[in-house]
């Protein structure tokens, strides 16, 4: 009885691999070339909230720098 249930899951582990070999192969290329649309927009968030942060925070730095630079080039 168990060496039948060895066999049987063997068949079911043979027929799983093959079957995901032929879908992989199957698959369309372009379908490879989408990526994680969710991670993207995640990642685009994020970017910009670190930039708007940035911006809150080196802004008066900023600003006194371009001021600074306009004096002296200005006289």
């Amino acid at each position: 009885m168990n060496h039948l249930t060895d066999a049987g899951l063997a068949l079911v582990a043979r027929t799983t691999a093959t079957v995901h070999v032929l879908v992989a192969r199957l698959r369309d290329d372009r379908d490879r070339e989408r990526g994680d649309v969710p991670g993207w927009v995640m990642i685009t968030l994020m970017t910009a909230g670190l930039v708007a942060a940035l911006a809150l925070v080196a802004k008066p730095a900023l600003t006194g720098l371009f001021q600074k630079a306009m004096a002296t080039i200005g006289g």
